[in-house]
């Protein structure tokens, strides 16, 4: 099954074929993320997003803090539902984590978060891991409402460093058992994949293991597939990074941009079949842009990816 298809601007816009499974409902309540340097190159996101939606705001390492209340505080304005990210490595002390935690809430009353170890192999301070940022409490003291963390549907090498997912499933474990005494809503976010059956298929493990939080599934939009590779290489993406390297052996795809319609069409053919599905809502990392991303889903969510500004 082809995963990805290359279709031009003008095919992305006809109606879904006779037949074809509809991307609408599954891309109702999609969430999208960005950074303050991609999101300061973004002039109106009422423009490209639909009203409410959920911004996650990727905190790389370096990046001050002054920069993600910016972002937050204008996404807030406009009316979306803001989630940065606290990356545990990133955090030197529990001071810290209290004064974002104000920060983000005295300037766009943000009430969600997610909590992840981040992206550097050591830590600034006392914390590695995004279990220790929750278990400070910080977090249920300043009422947030939605906690997610890190869903590796690949495994993560980073955790599990000779293969497997031992680490990782214990992790999913104790977050679930989190879940249990928080008030907040909690969900994993995924890294994105490409290959909707073993995306499926760790879902419904999960479920098997007694682990039922809501899954909100990583999905890489429009880009070239030069883009993409670099992104999954530095990612640590396994299988999805297979579907890549054989597509690259065909010259004359590696100019035209890689569309994620195929592996939304699967999963939507999967929930209507599951309505039960541990698979909640679609995440998107924006790496060929926001702009394009978000042109992308209006032109193939329908009503779901409605624009804020066209109501």
């Amino acid at each position: 099954m082809a995963l990805l298809s290359f279709r031009s601007p003008a095919a992305r816009a006809r109606p879904v074929e006779p037949g074809a499974v509809s991307l609408e409902a599954l891309l109702e309540g999609y969430s999208i993320e960005v950074m303050p340097r991609t999101a300061d190159k973004v002039e109106d996101f009422r423009a490209l997003l639909p009203v409410g939606t959920r911004v996650y705001i990727a905190h790389i390492d370096g990046t001050p803090i002054e920069d993600m209340v910016h972002t937050a505080r204008r996404l807030a304005r406009d009316g979306f539902e803001v989630m940065p990210h606290f990356p545990a490595r990133s955090i030197p002390d529990a001071q810290t984590l209290a004064d974002w935690i104000a920060r983000y809430q005295d300037e766009a009353n943000v009430t969600e978060g997610l909590i992840l170890a981040g992206g550097i192999p050591e830590p600034r301070g006392a914390f590695h891991c995004s279990m220790q940022l929750l278990e400070t409490g910080l977090f249920d003291k300043a009422g947030f409402k939605r906690l997610h963390v890190a869903g590796h549907p690949e495994g993560n090498r980073d955790i599990d460093p000779k293969g497997g997912d031992a680490s990782v499933m214990e992790a999913l474990r104790w977050k679930q058992s989190f879940a249990e005494r928080t008030d907040a809503k909690m969900a994993l976010a995924t890294q994105f994949a490409f290959d909707a059956g073993p995306v499926i298929a760790w879902a419904d493990r999960l479920k098997a293991e007694g682990i039922d939080l809501p899954i909100h599934l990583g999905v890489a939009g429009p880009a070239k597939l030069q883009t993409l590779i670099k992104f999954a290489i530095a990612c640590g993406v396994g299988p999805s990074l297979g579907v890549l390297q054989r597509r690259a052996r065909d010259v004359s795809k590696l100019v035209k941009p890689m569309e994620p319609t195929e592996i939304l069409r699967a999963l939507a053919r999967h929930k209507v079949e599951n309505p039960d599905s541990l698979i909640e809502r679609i995440h998107f990392f924006p790496l060929g842009g926001i702009k394009t991303n978000a042109e992308w889903a209006i032109a193939n969510g329908g009503a779901s990816a409605k624009p804020a500004n066209a109501h």
